[in-house]
């Protein structure tokens, strides 16, 4: 069957109410824009660690990542074969102004950084601003654009996890350094800051003192990680510090995980927009086959053979239901590239684009087929007799 030399009765038939259709359209343009935002979250938290380095690993308390952990362990973890570096990270959790919606902070060793996240891309000299000030700290690019903070500018940070020893939770910190990624896609998280963490570790409560929040370990060959990461846990085993080491990507699913299963979540709300679709959907195209019956038949006088019509009323289905996913589709492209800086860098990629493809085969089948099978076993002389 030559699909265009059937588009304009297909066309036609679509438009033969035209108001009927135009809802239905909104309405389907509605459900794929929520299903596109939906999925493009799902795909950003499922897709979201894969540009990780594999030859990273990162070290936690067993119990919980947010269980401190001694700075003793490093030089232990470094004498482990295969690890080429370590460096560490500490959650700092301050507020910048007013702002409940903040930016993540992380204090951290500046040289050690370098080492294990090669990734950062920052001037030498800025580099070496970040190492020799005590109370520097380096922002990313976006996160720099973001609030017009230039090298030099002096950032207050309210924090509602570390005290000082005077008792004050504001820490100000210079930006010695403003770095970039070593591609799009780090360039893409370039929405944090890192700081010094001398400064950090002199300054707060003195019982706070020598912690780290995680060890994060540099390996030289990426195919021993699971080794090495079995040699840690094995050297901290039955001890006071026990750990859990697990490649990067692994941490940072885990990490979200604890806000819950998030790919969970936004398919089981996809599921419900797209059940409530094939209701609707489904009626209209009932009703609009059931209306047409008469039509159906003169075709068939016309020479149409059963299986033409059956494709002619898929056809309907077909079109109207990717016209719905192509309009929902081109908003949440449009929604998605205009989000404000602080959001995550969210756009329906390759996997979303997938996912409503399959949708609308789907759906176009579940709509289509009854139908248009109802039009293929059609009688001539039922329907010109009104039975």
């Amino acid at each position: 069957m030559d699909a265009r030399k059937y588009f304009p009765l297909v066309w036609t038939a679509l438009l033969r109410k035209k108001t009927r259709t135009v809802f239905t359209l909104l309405s389907l343009t509605a459900a794929f824009l929520l299903i596109g935002l939906l999925q493009a979250v799902n795909s950003l938290f499922a897709g979201g660690a894969d540009f990780l380095g594999a030859n990273r690993l990162i070290v936690q308390a067993r119990t919980s990542f947010t269980q401190p952990l001694p700075m003793r362990l490093l030089p232990q973890i470094e004498a482990v074969p295969g690890v080429e570096r370590v460096g560490f990270s500490q959650f700092f959790g301050g507020q910048y102004r007013d702002e409940r919606a903040g930016f993540p902070q992380f204090v951290v060793d500046p040289q050690r950084l370098r080492e294990t996240y090669p990734e950062w891309v920052m001037p030498d000299e800025q580099w070496r601003a970040f190492v020799s000030t005590p109370d520097s700290a380096i922002v990313g690019r976006n996160l720099a654009l973001q609030y017009g903070w230039n090298v030099g500018d002096i950032v207050p940070l309210n924090s509602f996890i570390w005290t000082k020893a005077d008792g004050s939770r504001v820490w100000e910190w210079r930006i010695a350094g403003i770095f970039d990624g070593i591609s799009e896609k780090w360039q893409d998280q370039t929405q944090l800051m890192y700081l010094n963490y001398g400064h950090f570790d002199e300054a707060r409560n003195e019982r706070a003192r020598g912690l780290a929040g995680v060890f994060v370990v540099r390996v030289s060959d990426p195919l021993e990680s699971p080794r090495i990461a079995a040699e840690i846990d094995r050297r901290f085993a039955n001890s006071a510090d026990e750990t859990k080491t697990q490649n990067e990507q692994d941490f940072q699913l885990n990490f979200i995980n604890q806000f819950g299963d998030i790919g969970f979540i936004m398919n089981a709300i996809s599921g419900a927009v797209f059940f409530t679709i094939l209701i609707l959907t489904g009626f209209t195209m009932s009703q609009a086959v059931r209306e047409r019956i008469p039509e159906l038949a003169v075709l068939k006088c016309l020479g149409f053979t059963d299986r033409t019509v059956l494709w002619l009323v898929l056809g309907e289905a077909l079109l109207l239901c990717a016209l719905g996913a192509a309009l929902g589709m081109a908003l949440a492209a449009v929604i998605t590239a205009n989000l404000p800086p602080q959001f995550p860098p969210l756009q329906p990629d390759r996997r979303v684009w997938l996912f409503v493809i399959a949708a609308v085969l789907v759906l176009t089948c579940a709509v289509g087929v009854p139908p248009a099978l109802r039009a293929k076993r059609l009688k001539i002389v039922d329907a010109l007799a009104g039975r």
